[in-house]
């Protein structure tokens, strides 16, 4: 995901520019089952420093532990790690671990690439057998360009090709308690989160922990945002007319889920009332909106009812139902 590749990313250009090396660990195959899929990545840096994981944290030492060999040699290598007989998940991982050498050129491609909120993709090259494994790199495909991330380049390889979508973002319109503690939990939840109050609101950013940004704006002005698939919206001002508002500003957008706080009665209004104004909205604007906002988990607490807000969006985005994993029929990812 794009939140954990920014972290291996800032964080290795800080390592080189103190000469620390980075190696980039990625999972690129997968034989049976794991904790996690292709495409997890995590950085190791050689004075023992980790970001992020390829697993549970059962795997992890003895990335660590391969990776010795590529920064003594700057020559990449794919890792079998065979869990069947060690790990609860009964899989055998192949993780491509090369050296990950930044400069300038690539990391302002990737800056741009991840403001643009547009998706790109990573494809890694790889050989399983024995005689080939000490090969392999990655390249980042961006708008601009292709930029690989090491030497260590050859041909008559597999290839692992991964697309990366923009970072999920959260728009939180409202201030109150609950808004603090939806804005804390999604951010925790690597989201970014603009929280979007009435110009005449006290509150500021330092209110809201975790928030990217705080926006002191009329609706008009929220109309004017930039909307995507990868954005969901909950109104949550705790004022009906100010909901009302903000609902109508937003009527023509295209986004995934809109969550309206309150009981199924307040939404039936909102929904009345707007089409009142406006005959034409289009009845693919009503699917998106969910109301009263979350699943049902008997939510009491500001901090329960935000964890239901939050497994809504995801199951809704990730197309999945809400159910107990234990009915589920298949495997846990399909």
């Amino acid at each position: 995901m794009l939140h954990e590749l920014k972290n291996i990313i800032r964080s290795a250009q800080r390592a080189q520019e103190a000469g620390i090396q980075t190696v980039l660990a990625s999972v690129v195959a997968l034989e049976g089952s794991s904790y996690r899929r292709p495409g997890v990545r995590m950085s190791l840096q050689e004075n023992g420093k980790m970001i992020g994981a390829v697993s549970g944290g059962c795997v992890e030492k003895e990335v660590f532990r391969q990776a010795q060999s590529v920064f003594e040699t700057g020559q990449s290598k794919l890792m079998v790690y065979d869990g069947r007989y060690r790990l609860g998940c009964e899989g055998i991982l192949y993780i491509l671990i090369e050296p990950l050498k930044l400069n300038d050129e690539f990391v302002e491609a990737f800056e741009r690439q991840c403001q643009s909120r547009k998706s790109f993709s990573i494809s890694s090259a790889y050989s399983k057998e024995e005689v080939n494994r000490l090969k392999g790199f990655s390249t980042f495909h961006f708008a601009d360009g292709n930029h690989s991330i090491n030497d260590n380049q050859t041909d008559d390889l597999e290839v692992f090709k991964q697309d990366i979508k923009p970072g999920f973002k959260l728009q939180i319109v409202g201030s109150e308690h609950d808004a603090v503690e939806l804005c804390r939990l999604a951010s925790n939840t690597c989201w970014e989160v603009d929280i979007i109050a009435p110009p005449d609101d006290p509150k500021s950013i330092e209110n809201f922990p975790g928030a990217t940004n705080y926006y002191g704006i009329d609706e008009n002005e929220f109309g004017d945002f930039a909307f995507d698939q990868q954005t969901a919206v909950v109104l949550m001002t705790h004022s009906y007319v100010k909901d009302l508002k903000y609902l109508t500003a937003i009527r023509n957008i295209k986004v995934p889920y809109i969550g309206l706080l309150g009981p199924s009665k307040r939404r039936e209004k909102l929904i009345n009332d707007l089409l009142e104004r406006y005959e034409d909205i289009k009845d693919e604007f009503f699917d998106i909106l969910h109301g009263p906002a979350g699943i049902n988990i008997g939510a009491e607490t500001p901090q329960e009812i935000a964890l239901s807000i939050v497994s809504e969006i995801l199951s809704v985005t990730r197309h999945q139902e809400t159910i107990s994993l234990k009915d589920k029929k298949s495997g846990i990812h399909e």
